[in-house]
């Protein structure tokens, strides 16, 4: 799915990773794949909990920063507000 946007995985471990990237389809499968960030290659495979598009790097830069900053705890209650 191109476009900008900012998403969040949980790991085979439970832990999650947030990420931005401009093709969501690349990217998720570049992670399942062990290319994708450093964290996840050996906590494959990894499931796409999140997604949030922006209208631009830029904002998904910052909002990819503003969710980093947030607790484990905060980041559940984010997943869980998304319409399922």
């Amino acid at each position: 799915m191109p476009g900008d946007c900012v998403y969040i995985l949980r790991c085979r471990d439970g832990t999650l990773y947030t990420g931005w990237t401009n093709d969501l389809d690349r990217r998720l499968a570049a992670h399942n794949a062990g290319t994708g960030a450093k964290y996840t290659r050996s906590r494959a495979p990894v499931t796409l909990v999140y997604a949030e598009h922006m209208p631009d790097r830029s904002a998904a830069l910052s909002r990819e920063r503003q969710i980093k900053g947030l607790t484990r705890n905060e980041k559940l209650a984010l997943i869980e507000a998304i319409p399922h």
